[in-house]
This record gives structure tokens, C-alpha cells and sequence, in this order.
């Protein structure tokens, strides 16, 4: 029989992007017991907190879920890597550290479908709530929140060539993308301080926020279900240290575990698609179609040039040499190659003219990288990359079960390229990427395009080449969509429909995908869940 360990007031299930933010924030209030429960471990390992060790997180089975989808058939059978934080901090605790929100018309589209609340001007003041802008604040950024926002501290000469590239061939110079306008080239900033990766549990989480005694967090607690009584969720089980344990809510559950766990939890627990439910010997104990559909995410897509000159910040012999000097001087001043991003380089950009908003995100990185960068071969080479992404797709999928045990991955269907939109796009995309390296700005630079090469040149061609080698840029959301429809999971306020007591709140309500890194919006459903729980009227 499970373990039944002390009651609380409000359960958080997942410790990543929004899971942080809800466990500072609920346990501000001393009179408020919370407990967060996070299935990885602590963030204690150094790769987290030094920004380069990203390379070695993707690799990592202890820190990374490690998903793959199903057999992908717009994708040429091909199952996609999908790398997910499992450690506190989620998937801010491995990702690229950019801070982009996404357009104005992203978010009042979410108001338009039946989301009071959640206009541009409504999120705007969350967004700066969390903000500790480097640069100061203003109407757009906030200065004195936990999360730290700052520029590159020293871009490679090489993104440097990529924005005056962008630049030379029409596209505006941006210093802000969460500003008034997002379209444009510039460079990210960076959710870091004094050289390190800034995560949602290093902002949120502090020392001073850990040792409150109303606020339990516990580590290595995969959760496998939320207990009802009748429509009312009332505790969840979890395993933890090989135990079946049990934890009771007074307060409320709220489901902070991702667009990939989050709608599996709900399924696991008796909520979702009856028929799918009873496949798998699940009793369902309330019928919700949507849990789990409405997938979406980020299908991305590289070019990479060789670099004639010996400069790129691949894993080269000659970087290989200066990797000692390189340690010095990032324990002695944050910078350096240590501590870049990877992705620096930014671009909002239009697939055509007349295309109302940029329809294509660019991330250029000065380096030859593909598969993740986990081929190591590949990224030894002296080369630059672009990234090449379509910033809402038509195409649609799913998370499903693969069986009721728990500590089974999902089934992931994200059914890329379904729509025949999303495919069109994409090779605009390339053809606006390829106009970008043949500025003369890369003259002396520019080698032969390793990938997808010259010889890739029709349309046609193009379209093969995105099948058989595009790859997630690691932004699935949807799959608990909020709305007032009857395929939505939630209503504004992040309440499961039809059950009491239980609210989700991660990247899996966004109804649709935002024009941009989905982290920083995540942190912001977080700030607005943890409001809405307190019964805030006003920002602090």
C-alpha cells in the first residue's frame, strides 16, 4: 500500500520552466504549505550551470527524458530526438538560454479563440514581472524579477558576420525582439548572470526560497497518477526511492510536467478520450477528447558552409589546444567560448513579402552542427550553421499512451508536415537562409555548403532535403489547450474542465504555437497560474 506522507495545501507536479515559478510564488504566502515534486534529480551538476555543457546534457541519461517520436511519415519514417530537461530547472536547465516571447498577434489569437485574459496586453506585465533586464526596464522589460535577462557578452566574430549579412540584404538590424517589433537580425539575449545559465530553478529557487519551511520539494519523484473523488482531485501517487508514496491536497493540483508528461498524467489518472482510455485497461473517470491532441512544435531545418578561415567555435583541434586558456577565463570572468549560448545569432524574418508577421525564426551558430550536435565528427569541422525554423505550422499532432505503466515513455505522433502549407514554407525558408550566405559579407569567409550542398537546388530537391533531415528545435506545446471548445483541456484559468481542484499549467495549454522560444512564455503561465491560485488582482 502506498505510503501516505503529511498533507498540504497546493501540490505542483514537475519542477521545470512554470513548475519553479508556482513553488516561489505559492510559498510566499508562510500560511500556504506547498510541495513540489520533481521526477529528476536536484540541479547540482555542473554541466547545467555552464552554458557549453549543453553538449554534453543532450547526451546525458540521467538529466534528459531522451524522448523519440513515433516513425514520422511527413519525415521520411524517420524518429525524431526529442532531448526534455529531468532535473529541477525542466528544460530550462538544458536548453539555449534565449529569452524570446513571440509576436503581439500570437497572443491576442489566443484571446480571439475564447481566452479572456490572455491578449498581449494582458501578458505583457507577467512577462516583466519575472524580467531582471540587464540592459534596465522599461515598457517591455521588467528589472527587478528573479529571472535574469542580459546580452551576449562577447558574440563570435563570425554571428557578428551574420547580422551584417542579414542586414546587407534587406532585412532591418533588431536589438530588441520582444520590443515594439520583432521582425529583423540581431542577437539573443541570453536567460544568463555573469556567465552562467540562469534556469528557472536558479532564478526561482534560491537558497533563502528552499529552506522556507512551508515549502517541501522532493527530488526523484516520478508521479503516476492524481487521485479523484468523483470530480474533485484530491492527492497524487508517486514513486520515490523504489516506494509508492501518496500526497494529499487541501488546496489545489496543478500539473506543471510539459507537453509531452502532462497530458499523459491526466490520461494515466482516468482523464481523457474514453475509447483510448479503455485500450490500455484504464477506467475513465472523465471524458476530455483533447487530452493530448493538438500537438504542435518547431520543425527546423540547418544549412551549413565550411569555414575558410581557421575562427569557427566547433570542436576543432586548434579549440581543442585553447580549451585550458578558455577554462581560465571563464572561471575568472563568465566569458568566453564557455560561455556562449551556441544558438547567438537571431533573425524574425518573412518567407515572402506578403506575409503580415515574420513567419521564420533563424539561429545562427558559429559552427558546423547537426543531429543536436551529437555528431561530434561533424561538429569537429572548421564550419557555420543556420538554423531554419517555421514559426506556426498548420500540421497537428498527438500524445498518446504506449500502456498504463507510468514509467513508460509516451507515444509522441507529432505528425510533421502534414499540412502541405508547412512544407512550402520551409523552403522559402532555406531559399531566404541561402540569400543571407552569399552576402559578400561572407566573402573570404564562405566555403562550399556542406549541407543541404549546391547541388540541392529545385524546389523539389529542397523538399526532399527538409524530409530526410529537418529535426525539432524543442518547442512541443498544445496538448492541453486551453479554450471554451469541446476539444479544450482547460478554460482561461488553467482549471481542467469538469474536474475540481486541479489546473495544468505548463507549454501544453498554449492553444496555439507562439512565433518564438517557448521558455520565457512558460515562465510567464506559471506567473499567471500562481496569481490566479493566490487570488491576486495586482502585480507586486
Amino acid at each position: 500500500m502506498p505510503t501516505n506522507h503529511h498533507r498540504v495545501d497546493h501540490i505542483i507536479v514537475g519542477g521545470g520552466s512554470a513548475g519553479c515559478v508556482l513553488a516561489k510564488r505559492l510559498s510566499d504566502n508562510p500560511h500556504v504549505q506547498v510541495c513540489l515534486l520533481e521526477a529528476g534529480p536536484d540541479d547540482w551538476h555542473p554541466t547545467i550551470h555552464v552554458p557549453m555543457g549543453m553538449l554534453w546534457l543532450m547526451r546525458s541519461k540521467r538529466l534528459n527524458w531522451q524522448f523519440h517520436t513515433h516513425a514520422e511519415a511527413g519525415l521520411a519514417q524517420r524518429q525524431l530526438f526529442w532531448p526534455r530537461g529531468r532535473m529541477l530547472g525542466g528544460s530550462s536547465g538544458m536548453n539555449a538560454m534565449l529569452y524570446t516571447r513571440g509576436h503581439r498577434q500570437d497572443y491576442d489569437h489566443w484571446a480571439s479563440l475564447g481566452n479572456p485574459g490572455w491578449a498581449y496586453d494582458d501578458v505583457l506585465p507577467w512577462f516583466r514581472q519575472s524580467q531582471q533586464q540587464a540592459r534596465g526596464g522599461n515598457a517591455f522589460h521588467g528589472a527587478e524579477g528573479e529571472l535574469h535577462v542580459m546580452d551576449q557578452a562577447q558574440p563570435h566574430p563570425l554571428t557578428q558576420t551574420f547580422v551584417q549579412a542579414g542586414m546587407a540584404v534587406g532585412h532591418p538590424f533588431n536589438d530588441d525582439f520582444n520590443g515594439p517589433e520583432q521582425e529583423g537580425v540581431g542577437f539573443y539575449q541570453v536567460t544568463q548572470r555573469r556567465g552562467r545559465r540562469c534556469s528557472t530553478a536558479k532564478a526561482f529557487l534560491t537558497p533563502d526560497v528552499r529552506q522556507r519551511p512551508n515549502l517541501r520539494i522532493i527530488t526523484g519523484a516520478h508521479v503516476t497518477r492524481v487521485q479523484l473523488s468523483g470530480h474533485q482531485a484530491v492527492a497524487v501517487d508517486y514513486l520515490h526511492r523504489g516506494q509508492a508514496c501518496t500526497l494529499h491536497a487541501d488546496g489545489e493540483i496543478i500539473l506543471s510536467a510539459g507537453a509531452v508528461q502532462s497530458p499523459q498524467l491526466l490520461m494515466l489518472s482516468g482523464i481523457g478520450d474514453a475509447q483510448q482510455l479503455r485500450q490500455h485497461g484504464i477506467e475513465c473517470l472523465h471524458h476530455l477528447p483533447g487530452v493530448g491532441q493538438n500537438l504542435q512544435d518547431h520543425l527546423d531545418v540547418t544549412l551549413t558552409h565550411r569555414c575558410n578561415r581557421p575562427v569557427s567555435a566547433g570542436l576543432t583541434w586548434r579549440n581543442w589546444l585553447k580549451g585550458p586558456w578558455d577554462a581560465l577565463v571563464y572561471a575568472l570572468k563568465g566569458t568566453g567560448t564557455l560561455a556562449s549560448n551556441g544558438a547567438e545569432g537571431a533573425g524574425f524574418i518573412k518567407s515572402s513579402p506578403d506575409e503580415p508577421i515574420p513567419d521564420l525564426q533563424l539561429h545562427f551558430m558559429p559552427a558546423a552542427l547537426r543531429d543536436h550536435g551529437r555528431d561530434l565528427r561533424f561538429l569537429a569541422q572548421e564550419g557555420y550553421t543556420m538554423h531554419v525554423c517555421q514559426l506556426r505550422p498548420k500540421s497537428r499532432g498527438r500524445i498518446s499512451l504506449r500502456s498504463a505503466n507510468p514509467t513508460d515513455a509516451p507515444l509522441i505522433e507529432a505528425n510533421y508536415l502534414s499540412h502541405p502549407d508547412d512544407l512550402r514554407t520551409l523552403v522559402k525558408g532555406v531559399r531566404r537562409a541561402r540569400e543571407i550566405f552569399a552576402s559578400d559579407a561572407w566573402n573570404g569567409l564562405r566555403g562550399d555548403e556542406m549541407a543541404p550542398g549546391a547541388q540541392v537546388a529545385t524546389d523539389e530537391a529542397l523538399a526532399a532535403y527538409i524530409r530526410e533531415h529537418a529535426e525539432t528545435i524543442y518547442h512541443p506545446v498544445g496538448t492541453c489547450k486551453m479554450g471554451p471548445d469541446p476539444m479544450a483541456v482547460v478554460d482561461a484559468q488553467l482549471r481542467v474542465h469538469g474536474i475540481k481542484g486541479l489546473r495544468v499549467a505548463d507549454a501544453s495549454i498554449m492553444p496555439t504555437l507562439v512565433g518564438a522560444n517557448t521558455n520565457a512564455p512558460a515562465i510567464m503561465i506559471g506567473e499567471r497560474a500562481a496569481a490566479w491560485l493566490q487570488g491576486a488582482s495586482v502585480l507586486r
